[in-house]
C-alpha cells in the first residue's frame, strides 16, 4: 500500500463525497460531470452525438461558438469543494488531509434505511480497520522510481542530434522492449520545443526499431519523425499521433501470416490528430477511436472500430468486429468487404454505407500502395493485383453529419463563385423530389393559381428565367395570346428572386 495511489471516482460532487472517499482509503479523486456543469453543461446526455447545444462535447464549429465556459469557473468550483472538506476536517479534529486516509473508524453506517434491498446490508467488513502493525502505512509514502531517466527516447534524442540541432536528415536503428512505453514521445517533445507545431520535413528523423513496442508506442509522434517497427506493439499504439508516420510489420524472417495475427493492441490511434499509420496485421478493439485526422491502413480490426471518429481516413483490408463506426461523426472509412458481411457488423445510427466514387478509390489506392511500400504487405500486394475485380467490394462509411457539412460547403462555394446552385442535387426541381428535414420546402411550380416558390429544397433561389419560362408555358396551356403570355413571363421573372440574392 505504501507504493501505490488509490483513486476514487464516480458521482463525486461535493466535499462530503471527497471526505468519505478519503476515509475509505482513497488519495486521489476523479471528477467529471460536476466540472462540466460548472462550465455550462446542461446535462442533455448527447455527448456522443456531436450535437451538444452548449458547445462542450462537439466538433461542430457552429455549436462550439456557443461555448461560454471559463477555466476560472472550474477552479472556483474546486475551491468550494476544498472549503467543504476543510470544514469537515475541523469538525473531526484532523489537521492534515493525509491523516484522513484509511480512517474507517470515523465512519458510521446509516441506520435509517427504508429501502428493503439496503436494510440487510452489513458494511462492518468494509469499515473494519486492517490488523497491521504501525510501520505498515495506510497511504503512499514511497515515491515512484523515476521512469524517464533511462527512457528509450534519450537514446533516440542523442542519435537524432544532427536533425534536432541543424535539421539534417538522420536514419538509424534501435531495439525496443515491451517495457519501453511511449517510444517517440520525448523526442517529439524536443521537435515541438525547437520547431513548433509544424515540426520538421517528413522523414527527417527515420528510425527503424526491432522488438516489442510497449504501451503508447509512437504516442504524440511529431511531424518529421518516422518510426518503422519490425515486431509488435501494445495498446494505445499511435495515441495522439500529431503528424508523424508510423508503421508496424512482422519481424524479418517470420513465418506466420500477419493478416491472421494481432500485431497491435487495443485503442490504437486514440485521439490522433494528424499523420499516417500503416499496420500489417490485425488490430484489437476500438481501432481509430476518436481519430481526428490520421490516415491509416490496417488489415483487420476488432469490435468498435472507428468509434467516435471525427476526422481522417481509415482503410480496412480485412474483417471487422461488431459495432463499427458507433458514434462516428466525421472522417471516412473504407472497408474491403468481398463477402458482404460488413453491413451487419456496422452501427449505421450515424453513418451511411455507400459505394465509393472513382475519386474515393483513387484515394484508397494511394494509401494501399504506401501501405505496401512501408510494410511489404502481401494483402496489399494482392489487393492491388486484383484492383479492378475488387473495385465493387469496397464499402464507404460516410457519417451523415459530415456529408451534410461537405454538401453545405459545396453549395456555399457555388454561391460565392457566382454559379447557380443546383436544385436537382437534392430535389428534382418540380416539387416531386425528396425533401430532407430542416432543408426547406421543395420547389413548387407556378400554375393553377399557385405562386412560384422562390427557393429550392436546400434554400437556394430558383433561376428567374426558368420561372418565367415555366409561367409562360402555363399561360399558353391556359389559352393566353402572345401578348398576355409575354406579360405573365415578365411578371414571373420580376417576382422570383435571382439565385444569388
Amino acid at each position: 500500500r505504501d507504493r501505490i495511489v488509490v483513486q476514487a471516482d464516480g458521482q463525486m460532487k461535493t466535499g462530503r463525497d471527497v471526505l468519505i472517499g478519503a476515509l475509505l482509503g482513497a488519495e486521489e479523486f476523479g471528477f467529471s460531470t460536476a466540472p462540466l456543469i460548472s462550465m455550462g453543461c446542461i446535462y442533455m446526455r448527447a455527448c456522443h452525438l456531436n450535437t451538444c447545444p452548449v458547445g462542450i462535447a462537439t466538433q461542430d464549429p457552429e455549436l462550439r461558438k456557443r461555448f461560454r465556459g471559463q477555466p476560472e469557473q472550474v477552479v472556483n468550483y474546486f475551491f468550494f469543494v476544498a472549503e467543504e472538506v476543510r470544514r469537515y476536517m475541523a469538525q473531526l479534529g484532523v489537521r492534515k488531509f493525509e491523516d484522513l486516509i484509511g480512517r474507517t473508524d470515523l465512519l458510521r453506517t446509516d441506520e435509517a434505511i427504508d429501502h428493503w434491498k439496503a436494510r440487510g446490508v452489513d458494511l462492518s467488513g468494509l469499515l473494519a480497520p486492517p490488523d497491521a502493525p504501525p510501520e505498515i502505512h495506510r497511504r503512499r509514502v514511497r515515491p515512484q522510481d523515476p521512469v524517464l531517466d533511462d527512457h528509450r527516447d534519450h537514446q533516440l534524442i542523442k542519435l537524432a542530434e544532427p536533425a534536432l540541432e541543424r535539421g539534417e536528415p538522420v536514419s538509424f536503428a534501435v531495439r525496443v522492449e515491451n517495457k519501453d512505453r511511449c517510444v517517440g514521445g520525448l523526442i517529439s517533445s524536443e521537435v515541438a520545443r525547437r520547431y513548433g507545431e509544424e515540426g520538421l520535413p517528413e522523414a527527417t528523423i527515420d528510425v527503424t526499431l526491432e522488438g516489442a513496442g510497449g504501451q503508447s508506442f509512437g504516442g504524440w509522434l511529431a511531424p518529421g519523425i518516422t518510426l518503422t517497427l519490425f515486431g509488435d506493439a501494445n495498446d494505445y499504439t499511435g495515441k495522439g499521433l500529431s503528424g508523424g508516420v508510423l508503421a508496424v510489420r512482422p519481424p524479418e524472417g517470420s513465418r506466420f501470416a500477419a493478416e491472421e495475427n494481432v500485431l497491435i493492441g487495443n485503442t490504437v490511434l486514440y485521439g490522433a490528430t494528424a499523420g499516417r499509420a500503416f499496420f500489417r496485421g490485425l488490430a484489437g478493439e476500438r481501432f481509430g477511436v476518436r481519430n481526428s485526422g490520421v490516415r491509416a491502413v490496417v488489415e483487420g480490426v476488432g469490435d468498435h472500430g472507428c468509434e467516435y471518429m471525427t476526422g481522417g481516413r481509415v482503410v480496412v483490408l480485412g474483417p471487422t468486429g461488431r459495432n463499427f463506426a458507433a458514434g462516428m461523426s466525421g472522417g471516412i472509412a473504407y472497408v474491403l468487404d468481398p463477402e458482404g458481411a460488413f453491413p451487419a457488423r456496422c452501427n449505421t445510427e450515424m453513418v451511411d454505407l455507400e459505394e465509393p466514387s472513382e475519386e474515393d478509390l483513387a484515394e484508397v489506392r494511394a494509401l494501399v500502395e504506401e501501405h505496401l511500400e512501408r510494410t511489404a504487405s502481401t494483402v496489399a500486394e494482392r489487393v492491388l493485383a486484383e484492383w479492378d475485380s475488387l473495385a465493387r467490394a469496397w464499402v464507404k462509411v460516410m457519417p451523415m453529419d459530415y456529408k451534410r457539412v461537405l454538401r453545405e460547403r459545396e453549395e456555399q462555394a457555388s454561391i460565392d463563385a457566382g454559379e447557380p446552385a443546383v436544385i436537382a442535387e437534392h430535389g428534382d426541381g418540380d416539387g416531386a423530389g425528396p425533401v430532407r428535414a430542416g432543408q426547406g420546402d421543395a420547389y413548387s411550380p407556378a400554375g393553377n393559381g399557385m405562386e412560384a416558390s422562390k427557393t429550392g429544397e436546400a434554400g437556394q433561389h430558383e433561376d428567374a428565367s426558368a420561372a418565367a419560362e415555366r409561367a409562360g408555358k402555363a399561360a399558353r396551356d391556359a389559352g393566353a395570346d402572345d401578348g398576355e403570355r409575354a406579360q405573365i413571363e415578365e411578371e414571373a421573372e420580376e417576382e422570383v428572386l435571382p439565385w444569388n440574392g
